[in-house]
Order: structure tokens, then C-alpha cells, then sequence
């Protein structure tokens, strides 16, 4: 899937974007259904002024980090890592609860399926 780079009062290099788009593929996560990058420059006394926001659009609540540095480069690289974490963190909890429910489907079948008439 193609991300949505968006530059904001500038324009942004190819080079830049086609970075972003094979950082972006090292997001491994089938339910994504959108991916929004927005890069901008911030105030121009603060010598990291390149600023990075990017939104995963998945069903639920969106995922999203926002990350400056003195380049764009590494506030993507950043902003990938945090996702990244973020992404391993939702499927271990999607993991557990698929085994916590495997677990109380199990009891219920067990506790309910052995029952002695007298």
C-alpha cells in the first residue's frame, strides 16, 4: 500500500519520499488500512526543526508518532520505531486475548460437558 506523504511549505524530494515509502514497509501488519505521513518544518530557532508525524489508520484506535530532528531522515527513522514497538505491542495483546478466550471456551466445555446424572 502506497503512503500518503504530505510536505508542508515545501516540497519534498523524491528521494525523500521513496526513503519513507521502504521504512514504511518494514511495518509488518496486516490490518492497516491507511498511512498518512506529514513532514514540516518547525519554528526556525530550534535547531531540530524538521518535524515528522505518522498515522496508522487501523481499525480501532489509530496508531501515531510524531518525532523532530535536524533532518527528516532520522525523525522517520524515529517515528518507524516507535510504530514498530507500537505494532508488536497490539499483537501481543491481540495474542493474548485470543488465548485468554481459547482458555475460558476450554473451561466452559470442560466444566459443562461432564455432568452426572443420579
Amino acid at each position: 500500500m502506497e503512503p500518503i506523504i504530505q510536505s508542508l511549505g515545501f516540497k519534498a524530494k523524491t528521494e525523500l519520499e521513496d526513503f519513507i515509502t521502504d521504512k514504511l514497509q518494514g511495518i509488518k501488519y496486516d490490518k492497516i488500512i491507511k498511512t498518512e505521513v506529514t513532514l514540516f518544518l518547525g519554528p526556525d530557532s530550534d535547531p531540530a526543526n524538521k518535524v515528522c508525524e505518522i498515522r496508522l489508520h487501523i481499525p480501532g484506535n489509530d496508531l501515531f508518532a510524531k518525532r523532530n530532528a535536524e533532518f527528516f531522515e532520522p525523525a522517520v527513522n524515529e517515528c518507524i520505531d516507535v510504530l514498530q514497538r507500537e505494532v508488536k505491542q497490539l499483537r501481543e495483546k491481540q495474542i493474548d486475548r485470543r488465548q485468554a478466550d481459547a482458555t475460558a471456551i476450554q473451561d466452559a466445555l470442560m466444566s459443562g460437558g461432564v455432568e452426572e446424572n443420579d
